[in-house]
């Protein structure tokens, strides 16, 4: 990528904290991951790729994978009703505990408290040691407070949002690059001072009006990586964003579930894109992986394979962008 329109504009905006290195400077990038993020009988993409990921990762010395905590049911009521909770936990009502679009067994329940776990555990380190961190959680952002949707049961991001502010955030940044817009993000956020949401999208699915602490922006293949750098350069007082929990989605590539010309060099872009963004703010990041599907184009490994551009980029030290 050439970063020459980015740091023309991102020098405008203030002074920077710094690089922000790996722990130590050195040290393997931690992502969070267990075997209950694949639970029993998991067959779509969103449950199953995350094995392939770990398989991938665990070949990789830049790598550490740590298995998370379970998230408990008070944690899950930090976001969502208390009736749903309940219907996650127990399977019943039954259109509630399915609202997410799977059929409810205790095998589906523990992976998604896992997999919450895992989100959970990535804000918490990568805040209080200022890294970059992660967890190959997906199915997360059009959860609202009341239901699933979407094939999305716990809004993890939400709950990371809030988790990280109880753990003295002042302002948490959610970057939402999924294909898909995140319309519970935006329902459980909303007037929750402190968290914010930039929603770059390519389909209209799970849409939403702009509110203050939400801004969606449609975009296409063509203009993908523009509109991405344009509202990155946009944010206001980046300088004080605490932690960005970053919800990177592969299937904006056009054989993922995506639209023409968001290739793989388009994502590789995205992914040097964001990671230099906030390494030149010195901003801590948790990423999880989103969506991203198989399908006759692709198959399930060669979108595991997409999300490991993620890593890739997170692993990678870089100088700041203004000495690009």
């Amino acid at each position: 990528m050439s970063h020459s329109f980015f740091s023309e504009v991102i020098s405008d905006t203030g002074t920077h904290h710094g690089v922000l290195p790996k722990e130590n400077d050195m040290d393997p990038i931690r992502i969070y991951y267990s075997d209950a993020y694949c639970h029993e009988g998991a067959s779509f993409d969103t449950h199953a790729k995350a094995q392939l990921v770990a398989e991938r990762l665990r070949r990789d010395t830049n790598v550490t994978i740590v298995a998370p905590n379970p998230a408990s049911s008070d944690e899950l009521k930090l976001v969502h009703d208390h009736d749903y909770v309940d219907a996650i936990l127990t399977g019943a009502p039954a259109g509630l505990a399915e609202s997410n679009g799977f059929e409810w067994n205790a095998h589906l329940r523990d992976g998604i408290l896992a997999t919450t776990g895992g989100v959970r555990d990535a804000v918490l380190h990568a805040l209080h040691n200022k890294v970059v961190s992660g967890s190959l959680s997906s199915g997360l952002h059009h959860a609202a407070r009341g239901r699933g949707r979407g094939f999305c049961t716990v809004n993890g991001l939400a709950l990371g949002a809030v988790q990280a502010r109880r753990a003295g955030a002042h302002r948490v940044l959610i970057l939402d690059v999924d294909a898909h817009c995140g319309g519970g993000t935006a329902d459980i956020i909303d007037e929750q001072p402190g968290i914010e949401q930039l929603d770059v999208s390519v389909i209209a699915f799970d849409r939403y009006e702009n509110t203050g602490n939400a801004r969606l922006v449609m975009t296409d293949g063509p203009s993908y990586i523009a509109d991405l750098t344009q509202e990155l350069c946009g944010v206001q007082n980046p300088d004080g964003i605490d932690l960005v929990l970053y919800n990177a989605g592969m299937d904006p590539h056009e054989e993922a579930g995506g639209v023409p010309g968001v290739t793989t060099d388009v994502i590789v872009e995205r992914e040097q894109l964001v990671m230099d963004w906030c390494r030149h703010y010195g901003i801590p990041v948790a990423f999880v992986l989103a969506g991203g599907y198989s399908g006759t184009a692709r198959t399930m490994g060669e979108v595991a394979d997409l999300h490991v551009h993620t890593i890739r980029a997170a692993a990678q030290t870089t100088q700041p962008i203004n000495a690009l």
